[in-house]
């Protein structure tokens, strides 16, 4: 019978010293640091497609907030607040979408022109424009070129075929992707519009308490400041680029410009980019040189630089630098960097980082406490 052997005993187990307390709540707080930065990647990473979309939505609320504050008053919301905020969002859709669809209308009556030009493009080519007889200099072998090259059947139907290519068609599907996108975007950002006009006041308490807790007074000092550069840079680029456009609507209809209409909406849009205006306001003038009013595109082009000069050195800068009391310079270096950086949206972030930027450099070249 095999003798029996006893079981080996356990390693004797080395107990670990605790830690002292001031390590301990200093290693569990750089845990937590390491949470919360990890989270937040995260979170970017996940939303990073609908961030454009939320950081309209936090503008258009910054923007409307008095607006809405004023109706909230007259109109004190009911139980559940849902009234008043679908009220104010589907406003901002209109003002959005009614554009859109005058467009939209306006292209489908001009869609009849458009098809009888390409039907006697492809018959009898593209005739001459009158402006190349009336150049000062080269008319004649400007005309005779144009003859040659566009004046004749051949010609026509090969510069149509050219634009039924695949890449022509590859580019109309990207932007009809592009399009879409941009539709459901818009579509969120009401989303979030909405439910920052249900919520603002839990948003901005929230928000001013954060700014606080973590980098104190100034931080409330610097959010502030923002939001008044966000304030003034709506008035100072929206209000005054539909202003622009309004009055060079009206110049445009008077000097028989085509579609002034239209080309006075592409004038409020592009006046709201520095040196944005210049552009439309140029294409007003070579429509009317191409048809044969010289006349009146210099009028134009001296009404343009009339309203634009008084806008962009008078009325803008009062209103954008006035509420933050930022230099126009870094105005206009906040607009085009940030346009250049986000796009469209640029127009508002690019000016509330440089509000915040001169705030702290001010705080910090007058000597005040770190800690204040």
């Amino acid at each position: 019978m095999p003798p029996i052997t006893k079981p080996a005993a356990p390693p004797a187990r080395i107990e670990t010293p605790p830690l002292p307390p001031q390590e301990r709540a200093r290693s569990q707080g750089a845990a937590r640091v390491l949470l919360v930065l990890a989270l937040t990647a995260l979170g970017l990473w996940i939303l990073h497609e609908f961030l454009p979309a939320l950081a309209w939505a936090v503008v258009l609320a910054i923007a409307l907030w008095p607006i809405y504050q004023r109706l909230e008053h007259r109109f004190p919301p009911g139980k559940h607040n849902i009234l008043l905020p679908t009220l104010m969002t589907a406003a901002v859709a209109l003002v959005f979408l009614a554009p859109l669809a005058i467009l939209g209308i306006q292209a489908a009556r001009e869609a009849h022109d458009v098809a009888e030009f390409v039907r006697n493009a492809e018959a009898n080519g593209i005739p001459a424009p009158e402006f190349l007889q009336h150049l000062p200099y080269g008319a004649a072998q400007a005309t005779a070129w144009w003859n040659d090259n566009l004046g004749h059947a051949q010609a026509g139907s090969d510069l149509l075929r050219r634009f039924e290519n695949h890449s022509v068609l590859g580019a109309s599907r990207n932007v009809g992707r592009e399009v879409v996108h941009r539709i459901v975007l818009f579509g969120f950002s009401l989303v979030a519009l909405f439910f920052l006009f249900r919520d603002w006041r839990t948003v901005r308490d929230q928000s001013l308490t954060a700014c606080h807790r973590l980098f104190g007074p100034r931080g409330e000092r610097v959010a502030r400041q923002m939001v008044a550069s966000v304030h003034g840079t709506v008035d100072g680029l929206v209000l005054v680029g539909l202003g622009e456009g309004f009055v060079l609507g009206i110049v445009y209809h008077f000097a028989g410009v085509p579609h002034p209409v239209l080309l006075g909406a592409f004038t409020a849009v592009a006046a709201m980019i520095p040196f944005g205006a210049a552009v439309a306001i140029a294409v007003a003038a070579l429509l009317l040189v191409a048809a044969g009013s010289v006349t009146a595109a210099l009028v134009v082009a001296a009404a343009g630089l009339v309203v634009t000069f008084v806008a962009d050195h008078f009325i803008r800068p009062a209103l954008i630098g006035g509420t933050t009391k930022l230099p126009f310079l870094w105005v206009l270096l906040g607009i085009l960097g940030g346009v250049e950086t986000f796009g469209l949206l640029g127009l508002f972030v690019g000016p509330a980082v440089m509000a915040a930027l001169v705030l702290l450099w001010r705080e910090f070249t007058e000597g005040q406490d770190a800690t204040a």
